[in-house]
């Protein structure tokens, strides 16, 4: 859609909108605007709430605060849509590449044939990482996380690349270019150093997500062959993760970049916000629930009653926004089969996933508590059938989310209202009281 026809549908929806909101507080009243977006979600503009009234508001867990306002991503948790840029996520699944998608979440706009040429040559020339950063690996102890090694050596980045503090757009785009790139170098090398194999250099002749995996899985003694099916389940995986509106580790890389700090810092921050289990280390709980039902020798149906009795844990079903199914689920779900339908491809894990989604799809428990199936559901048994270690998964999620966190800094430094993230609390401490010499406590 053009930008024209996205302000006249703006335009439409903001004269049907409200011209503002009324508040009550203590007897008086207090009018405060109202923000419609392109698709018509509406916010109250509460900037000037504590000024004008010595109130503030309480939301724990922000789920019902606007921090800013982004033209990267939509997404509505009812209809379950999501979309980069205006476009649906299921035809970008069908028709683009994670480096094509890339490039419209970073830039607003599918690139032409030369701009993508350009892009992916720029791509291709920054997957090489500082050689001193070899020394810098081999001071990390063999047996640490890739997570924790990635957030590391990503934040140390900055001593290899310094970054000014004023950035033109070439700079912008030069660090866009490194930081997509160099993470896949960067996280193959931490597989690498943590099972003590030799580093394998990317290669120019190679594209993006065939590079990564050959990084991850060729080694000196031992080729790699690169299979079209693992390939395209990779991208797919990378470009479903490009970006997500304002989740948790988004929401850092905006709130880090506020305080004008170096890209490569806001970026780590971002990653170690991922890290987390209720974040981006869900897909690996979703696989370590279904080896636990495995090893268990209990059917999925009493797993099932387990988990309604508060004896289980759910792993991979639910969403925070998404109250239907999650589109990139059902996208991954077709991808999934396509890989384990491959010869010599063998995953009870995946014939358990499937029971279990059936039961949910169709058990009043799960549907009344919108329980479906969210993407961690099926990433984490593509990334496993593909060949991926378990303490690699959140590490691809960073890769593909990368875009998307570039993209949000990008927008969050150039926009009009540009302020240091400050949020405000409620104290419940003790009140006043004063200091008690130590003889007498």
């Amino acid at each position: 859609m053009s930008s024209k026809k996205v302000r006249k549908r703006s335009a439409e929806r903001g004269a049907r909108a409200p011209k503002g909101a009324t508040m009550r507080i203590e007897g008086k009243e207090y009018e405060f605007p109202v923000v419609v977006g392109t698709e018509g979600e509406k916010a109250i503009d509460i900037s000037s709430l504590r000024a004008s009234t010595g109130y503030i508001t309480l939301d724990e867990g922000l789920s019902n605060t606007g921090s800013c306002e982004s033209a990267i991503t939509f997404l509505d948790g009812q209809r379950g849509e999501l979309r980069y840029r205006g476009i649906p996520i299921e035809e970008l699944a069908a028709h683009s590449t994670f480096t094509e998608t890339a490039y419209l979440v970073m830039y607003g706009e599918l690139p032409k044939p030369r701009e993508l040429e350009i892009f992916s040559a720029r791509l291709n020339a920054s997957s090489l990482i500082h050689e001193d950063m070899r020394h810098f690996f081999m001071g990390l102890p063999g047996h640490a996380h890739p997570m924790a090694i990635l957030t590391t050596v990503v934040a140390s980045l900055s001593a290899f690349y310094p970054v000014s503090d004023e950035l033109c757009k070439d700079d912008e785009d030069r660090i866009v270019a490194n930081l997509i790139s160099q993470i896949r170098t960067l996280a193959a090398c931490s597989y690498k150093m943590s099972i003590g194999e030799p580093v394998v250099y990317p290669s120019y002749k190679r594209k993006f997500v065939e590079n990564f995996l050959y990084m991850m899985f060729a080694s000196p003694v031992r080729d790699y062959q690169l299979d079209p099916v693992i390939i395209r389940a990779i991208d797919l995986f990378l470009m479903l993760h490009a970006d997500h509106e304002q989740n948790c580790s988004t929401a850092t890389v905006r709130m880090a970049g506020s305080s004008h700090a170096n890209v490569y810092a806001v970026v780590s921050a971002g990653i170690s916000a991922l890290w987390g289990r209720l974040h981006g280390g869900a897909n690996q709980a979703v696989i370590e629930m279904l080896e636990r039902i495995q090893a268990s020798g209990i059917s999925v149906a009493a797993y099932v009653e387990r988990l309604k009795a508060n004896k289980e844990r759910l792993m991979g079903f639910g969403h925070r926004v998404y109250k239907t199914y999650d589109p990139r689920a059902k996208i991954l779900r077709e991808h999934c089969h396509n890989l384990l339908k491959k010869p010599g491809m063998s995953a009870p894990a995946f014939d358990i996933a499937l029971e279990l989604e059936q039961i949910a799809l169709r058990d009043e428990y799960f549907l009344s508590r919108n329980l479906y199936p969210n993407v961690d559901f099926y990433s984490g048994l593509i990334l496993k059938a593909a060949g991926f270690p378990v303490n690699m998964f959140t590490v691809l999620f960073a890769i593909g989310r990368m875009p998307g966190w570039l993209a949000q800094w990008r927008e969050m430094r150039h926009a009009d209202k540009n302020k240091i993230v400050r949020p405000r609390q409620i104290y419940k401490g003790p009140p006043l009281r004063h200091f008690v010499p130590k003889d007498a406590r």
